[in-house]
């Protein structure tokens, strides 16, 4: 009796144990619940969003950042083609802008000091004496509160507070992205404020078209239609000027590899830049329809068009990864490992009278957009 006893209780403890949900990984293998932990004060999540087609885009709190983005490839498997981390405290350490939301301004500001109506403002310095992408505690560390209205769809929001890393005025930002039928993600960005400021939102993300970010991102293939470049100093603060991309390294109105050129420090901004690291001046601000940048990897077949209404765009190829970052899967992210497109106003606007202005002021709406569109080239 007592026998049977034993093994109907052990029957019932592993009927229990059967009955425990089993949580089901996203499809680039994220565990949501790595995802929920608790950041000044307010609950992070990982929100998920997918189109009819199987595409699926990741996003967490911290810095509204794009953590995954799975593709098809020329032979239809899925692949993940953004730099990220599987877990959310991470993201708590900010060495590093993977996928964030960056602002109130994208790339550097020269001396971290601007002047609006006589008064000089004074940044947060955290690239030298410059100020970069919003400064020490810019909007990659901070919290975005995500609505999800519906599969395919986000709004991240988040209000800076007057002074907040130096910058005037009360900001409300909202982001919204949106994961369309046709594989892109469209971002919007909008602003407003209560007190005139300077403002040049941006997205971070960290591509690699291969999917396996344990390869470089030399072999892409690179367009943009982009006849001129910003030149800058050895500290990378624009000079002022815009010069022409022809007979340079950083031609690319003609689809070039990558790769090919990168290494050429006799043109003194590649020297600079310890490779690309350069904002390119679009020949046709404002024109959403037609796209800016095109990316294609020749062993995936992976392409990515870019569309923007912004004035500028910076490309970077991961020149200061060194593979201190492990990332999803473990992978330790090396040299060159990815590249970034940054749709943006140029670098140190605020302090180039003859660029086009970042100033918002409190009667007007800031409104930018971004949209990262993936296809196949068979």
């Amino acid at each position: 009796m007592k026998k049977v006893s034993l093994m109907i209780a052990l029957s019932a403890v592993l009927i229990s144990c059967g009955n425990v949900p089993v949580e089901q990984p996203t499809a680039s293998g994220l565990l949501p619940s790595k995802f929920v932990s608790v950041y000044d004060g307010d609950t992070t999540n990982l929100y998920v969003m997918k189109n009819a087609t199987g595409m699926e885009v990741c996003v967490t709190n911290i810095g509204g950042r794009i953590v995954s983005v799975m593709v098809p490839d020329k032979a239809g498997a899925m692949q993940d083609v953004v730099l990220g981390f599987d877990n959310i405290e991470s993201y708590k350490d900010f060495g590093t802008n993977f996928g964030a939301i960056i602002g109130r301004y994208g790339n550097r500001i020269a001396g971290g000091k601007f002047t609006i109506d006589s008064t000089e403002y004074t940044l947060a310095q955290n690239n030298g004496n410059n100020s970069l992408h919003g400064g020490t505690q810019g909007f990659h560390t901070r919290y975005f509160k995500i609505e999800q209205p519906d599969a395919q769809s986000l709004v991240c929001s988040y209000t800076a507070k007057d002074m907040e890393e130096g910058f005037p005025g009360n900001l409300l930002v909202k982001v919204t992205y949106t994961l369309t039928d046709d594989n892109a993600i469209d971002i919007v960005y909008e602003a407003i404020t209560d007190k005139t400021t300077h403002v040049n939102l941006t997205n971070h993300s960290y591509f690699n078209l291969s999917g396996d970010p344990n390869r470089t991102i030399e072999d892409h293939i690179l367009y943009l239609a982009c006849d001129n470049y910003t030149p800058t100093d050895e500290s990378l603060i624009t000079t002022g000027s815009i010069e022409p991309v022809s007979e340079t390294p950083l031609d690319f109105t003609s689809p070039f590899v990558v790769g090919e050129r990168i290494n050429d420090t006799s043109f003194i901004a590649i020297k600079y830049g310890n490779g690309y690291d350069h904002n390119f001046v679009i020949n046709t601000p404002g024109e959403v329809s037609t796209p800016v940048a095109k990316v294609i990897c020749p062993e995936t077949g992976i392409s990515m068009e870019v569309y923007t209404s912004e004035p500028g765009i910076q490309l970077y190829t991961g020149n200061f990864l060194d593979g201190s970052n492990i990332g999803k899967k473990g992978i330790s992210y090396n040299f060159r490992t990815a590249f970034c497109l940054e749709t943006q106003h140029f670098p140190d606007s605020p302090n180039k009278v003859d660029f086009p202005s970042t100033l918002l002021y409190p009667e007007t709406i800031y409104s930018s957009r971004c949209t990262y569109k993936f296809g196949v080239e068979k």
